[in-house]
C-alpha cells in the first residue's frame, strides 16, 4: 500500500493533519480527511490541510473538515501552512491561494513562539434580527456572532445546528459566542463540519469585527479562545489581520487506507 507523509500541526489547539500534495496529488480527499481526522481510529484532527501547486500564487491550500466537507478558508490552518512552507525553504512571506481568494501570510516570530500574521479580506458586517445580540460577518465564508454577557451561558452547539440551512446560513457556516472583557474578548466557536473547536481563526476575526463595529473595543483586539490567544487588527475599512501561533507536533509516514 502507498505511504504518505503527514504532519500534525495546530493553531491555538485548532488541530490539523497536513499533507504536501504538490508533487503527488491526493485522491479521495473527503474520505482521506475522515480517516486521518478520526480521533479514535486515525491521527485525530479538526481538519485536513492539503498543500497544492497554484497558478496564481506560491501555493494553494485546500481544507477538508473532519466530516469530509470542504471549507473555503481557515485562519488557523493557513498559519500552519505558512509555517510548513517557511520551514520547507519557501520563506517568511507567502501568498497562498484559497477558495476565499489569495491570502498573504508573514512569519513574524520563530522563537520562542512561532507566530504568523495573516492578511484576510475586507469583512462584510451586518446586524441580525434572528436572535438577540446576533451579527453576521462574511470573511470569504459566513459567520454568525452572538454577543453574550458571559461565555458559556448559551447552548452554542444547539444554536449553531439550528442556524444551519436557514436563510442566514443557507449553506451552513460557523457560529460563535463572545463576551466583552476589560481588555479583550472571550469567545467560543462552533465550526461547520467540525463542531466545537478550541479555536477558529476567521471566527476570532469575525468577533473582533463585531466589537469594533459596535465600538465596544478598539483595534487591535485580543481574542481569548479555549486554545489560547489571537490578535486581530482592523481599521474598520480595509482588510483584517490575524496574528497567532502555528505549532508543529510531529511528522510521520503512514498508509491511511490501512486504517480501520
Amino acid at each position: 500500500m502507498e505511504r504518505i507523509t503527514v504532519v500534525k500541526m495546530h493553531g491555538a489547539r485548532n488541530d490539523f493533519v497536513l499533507v504536501d500534495a504538490r508533487r503527488a496529488p491526493v485522491e479521495r480527499e473527503a474520505q482521506l480527511a475522515r480517516r486521518l481526522c478520526d480521533r479514535r481510529g486515525g491521527i485525530g484532527a479538526d481538519g485536513l490541510l492539503l498543500v497544492e501547486p497554484s497558478r496564481i500564487a506560491g501555493s494553494r491550500m485546500r481544507i477538508f473538515n473532519a466530516d469530509g466537507t470542504q471549507a473555503e478558508m481557515c485562519g488557523n490552518g493557513i498559519r500552519c501552512v505558512a509555517r510548513y512552507l517557511d520551514e520547507s525553504g519557501a520563506g517568511a512571506l507567502q501568498a497562498i491561494e484559497t477558495q476565499a481568494g489569495v491570502i498573504e501570510t508573514r512569519v513574524v516570530e520563530r522563537e520562542p513562539t512561532y507566530l504568523v500574521r495573516v492578511t484576510l479580506g475586507i469583512p462584510r458586517y451586518e446586524a441580525l434580527t434572528i436572535t438577540r445580540g446576533a451579527h453576521f460577518v462574511d470573511l470569504g465564508h459566513p459567520h454568525v456572532v452572538i454577543l453574550a454577557g458571559v461565555v458559556g451561558e448559551l447552548d452554542l452547539e444547539a444554536t449553531a445546528l439550528a442556524l444551519q440551512g436557514t436563510p442566514t446560513l443557507p449553506n451552513g457556516g460557523n457560529v460563535h459566542e463572545m463576551a466583552v472583557e476589560r481588555d479583550g474578548l472571550r469567545v467560543r466557536h462552533w465550526e461547520r463540519g467540525a463542531g466545537l473547536t478550541q479555536a477558529c481563526g476567521t471566527g476570532a476575526v469575525a468577533c473582533a469585527v463585531v466589537a469594533i463595529e459596535r465600538k465596544l473595543l478598539a483595534s487591535p483586539v485580543t481574542v481569548r479562545v479555549p486554545g489560547g490567544e489571537l490578535r486581530v487588527e482592523w481599521d474598520g475599512r480595509g482588510p483584517a489581520h490575524l496574528t497567532g501561533p502555528a505549532t508543529r507536533v510531529f511528522e510521520t509516514a503512514m498508509d491511511p487506507w490501512a486504517l480501520p
